[in-house]
Formats: C-alpha cells, structure tokens, sequence
C-alpha cells in the first residue's frame, strides 16, 4: 500500500522545483541575452560561446567555487590572454590550439581561477585570430554583464542566496591537479 500522506508533498516538491529551474533559466536566458545583445553579437557569436556555460554556472549552480567572480573573471580574462598570446606568437596551427589550452589549464590551476567554461577562450582567440581588444570586447564585456545580471537577479527573486556567494572564492578551493591518488 502506498502511503497518501506523501503524495500532495512530492507534488509540492515538483512544483517548487519547476519553478526554481523556470527562474535558473529565465535570469540564465536575461543575462546571456544583455550579453550578446551589448557586444554585438552577429559580428562575434564564436567569440562568446563560453558565456553560454557561464551562465550555466551562474543562474544554475550559484554557490559554486567555479561561478564566484574570482574564477568567472580570472578564467575567461587568463585564457583569452593566453588564446590571443598564444596566436600573436605562433600563428594558427592545430599545435598552437594544444598550446594555448594547455598553457590555460596550468594558469588556472595555479592561480585557482578554474572556470570550466573559460577552457573555451583559448580555441575561441586562436581560431578568430583575435587581437588583444578582444579580451575587453566582446570577452570582458561579456562576462561583466553577464555577472552584473546575475548581482541583481539574485537580489530580486525572493528566496534566491545572492550572488556572489564569495568574491574571492578559490576554484578548486585546494591544490588538486587531476586524479592524482594522495
């Protein structure tokens, strides 16, 4: 026999969480739309598909060490450096791609500033042969907007732990490189 009393509160749950996934994806869908809007996105779409995942990290996985702005800004800012560098010296070779991301993994590591979806930047600058500009624009245009959306939306929506949870939140939050066993 199945227990009724359970029912209308595993109702309540699915409701809730419908619409707490409604509100992740309409302060995801405001944000990452301010974004590309503001930086024109037409003459660069390829230039900001890394914000489609920093939105991710933003609106849906709020607390985590990887979307506080130490990482968010660190990430994206460092591996586009890195992409453009890497470019400006080396030229557009499958190689110079292996390069820039690799250079960008030991620099977010060491710097605790891991943004999965800054691993992009680098690829990104190396194959749209950027200049250092765009590291400001569309890049850091990009994920400022994107951050000062996420700021107030969390300010808005009642319930909502504001972001950021912790500015200066390392990611990883400890020296963990790869599966090493300790």
């Amino acid at each position: 026999m199945t227990d009724k009393t359970d029912h209308p509160r595993k109702h309540e749950h699915i409701t809730r969480d419908l619409g707490r996934l409604t509100v992740c994806a309409a302060g995801a869908a405001i944000g990452i739309g301010l974004a590309l809007w503001a930086v024109d996105m037409p003459s660069s779409p390829f230039l900001l598909a890394s914000l489609g995942g920093s939105a991710v990290f933003l609106f849906g996985l709020t607390r985590a060490a990887a979307a506080q702005p130490r990482a968010l800004f660190g990430g994206h800012l460092g591996g586009a450096l890195i992409g453009v560098l890497c470019f400006q010296w080396f030229g557009d070779a499958l190689w110079v791609y292996v390069l820039a991301v690799a250079l960008t993994l030991i620099y977010m590591l060491i710097t605790k500033t891991v943004h999965p979806p800054a691993g992009a930047n680098p690829l990104i600058m190396v194959h749209d042969h950027a200049g250092l500009i765009a590291i400001w624009q569309p890049v850091g245009l990009g994920i400022l907007i994107l951050a000062l959306v996420a700021v107030v939306w969390s300010r808005l929506v009642p319930g909502i732990v504001h972001y950021p949870t912790k500015w200066l939140d390392k990611s990883p939050p400890f020296m963990f490189w790869g599966g090493w066993n300790e």
